[in-house]
C-alpha cells in the first residue's frame, strides 16, 4: 500500500519527469541518488521508490549521515550498549530484502566514505540484499572534483541522479500544495482567503515544501474561526537571522559575510549548550561543514571556539 502521496510533488513538468524516473528506475535494483534543496521532498521520493518496487512492504530505513562519524557507524553496522551490554542490529543487518536511504551522504567524514562504499560492495558476500538509495542537497560530482568526497562512492549512484526543483521555481504548484496541506491539517473544515494565499504565493519558501508543511500547521492550529487569514500566517523570518538581535552584546551592525558567519555559528552553539549536531540543524548544514568551520576559527585564535569542548 503507497503512503507516498504525489500532490506533495506538484504538476510541474520537471517534478512529473522526476517522479516519472523514479517510477522506471524503483523496479531495478540500481543505486539512486536524489538530489535537490532541504524540504523539497528527497526522503518522500526515496520512499516512493522502495514502494513502488518488489520490496515494497519489507523494511524501509533512513540513516542521517550528518551526524557524528560513530553515530552513523554504529547506526549501519550495530553497537554494544554501554550500559546493558546489549548488542543493538545495525541497519544493514534489519534491512536485508529491503532499502535503505542514506539521507545527506556528502555529510560523511572523508575515510569513512571510503569504508562505506567497502562496506556495500561486500553485501553480496554477507547474503545482504539490499537497495541503496542516497539523498544531497549538494551536487557530489563537484566535491568528487575537489577531492572532497570519494570517487567510488559516487560511482555506485551516479548512473542515477534524480533532481528535484525548488518550490520557489514552480510557482503553480504552489497553490495546490497549500490547500493539500490545509485540507489535511483542517480536515477540510477550513477556507484559506485570497490575501493569505498572496502571501503563500509572495513568500520565498528557502525550506520548500517542508517549510510550508510547518507554517501552515502551526497556522491553522491557531485558526479557531473556519477561515485561514494572512494574520494567521506564522510566516517569519530564517532561525539564524534571529538569532542576530540587539541585545546580543555585540549588536546590529554592517559586518562582512565572514564577520556575520562565524557569528552565526557562534550563536547556534551557545543556543545549544553546544551541541553540534543540533547547532548544524539550526544552520542548515553538515556536521561536516560546521566541523570545519569550527577549526577554521580556532586555528585563527578566536577565543570562543578555542575553549569549545
Amino acid at each position: 500500500m503507497n503512503t507516498v502521496n504525489l500532490e506533495l510533488f506538484g504538476q510541474d513538468p520537471k517534478i512529473q519527469k522526476a517522479v516519472a524516473v523514479a517510477k522506471n528506475v524503483s523496479v531495478t535494483k540500481a543505486s539512486v541518488l536524489i538530489t535537490g534543496e532541504a524540504g523539497v521532498g528527497k526522503r518522500e521520493l526515496a520512499q516512493y521508490i522502495h514502494e513502488n518496487s518488489n520490496r515494497a512492504g519489507n523494511y524501509f530505513g533512513i540513516v542521517d549521515c550528518s551526524q557524528e562519524t560513530q553515530a552513523v557507524e554504529n547506526a549501519i553496522l550495530g553497537h554494544r550498549d554501554d550500559e546493558t551490554g546489549r548488542f543493538n542490529r545495525g541497519i544493514l543487518e534489519t534491512a536485508n530484502k529491503g532499502t535503505v536511504v542514506f539521507v545527506n551522504i556528502d555529510g560523511l567524514e572523508d575515510a569513512f566514505q571510503k569504508k562505506l562504499h567497502k562496506i556495500l560492495n561486500e553485501l553480496e558476500d554477507y547474503d545482504l540484499d539490499i537497495r541503496i538509495l542516497a539523498t544531497t542537497t549538494k551536487n557530489l560530482s563537484k566535491l568528487v572534483g575537489a577531492g572532497r568526497f570519494y570517487r567510488g562512492l559516487y560511482t555506485m549512484f551516479s548512473n542515477n541522479s534524480i533532481n528535484l526543483t525548488p518550490l520557489r521555481e514552480r510557482v503553480g504548484d504552489l497553490e495546490a500544495i497549500a490547500r493539500y496541506f490545509v485540507n489535511e491539517f483542517a480536515e477540510d473544515s477550513m477556507e484559506i482567503d485570497q490575501d493569505a494565499m498572496d502571501k503563500i504565493l509572495s513568500h520565498y519558501w528557502t525550506h520548500n515544501v517542508q517549510e510550508l508543511r510547518t507554517v501552515l500547521e502551526g497556522s491553522i492550529a491557531n485558526c479557531t474561526d473556519g477561515k485561514l487569514t494572512q494574520e494567521h500566517l506564522q510566516i517569519g523570518e530564517k532561525k539564524a537571522v534571529n538569532m542576530i538581535s540587539e541585545d546580543d552584546g555585540e549588536g546590529i551592525r554592517l559586518m562582512s559575510l565572514k564577520e556575520a558567519e562565524k557569528l552565526l555559528i557562534k550563536k547556534a552553539l551557545v543556543h545549544t549548550s553546544e551541541n553540534r549536531t543540533q547547532a548544524a540543524k539550526i544552520l542548515g548544514v553538515s556536521i561536516r561543514t560546521l566541523r570545519n568551520k569550527i577549526n577554521e576559527y580556532r586555528n585563527a585564535g578566536n577565543a570562543f571556539f578555542v575553549n569549545l569542548r
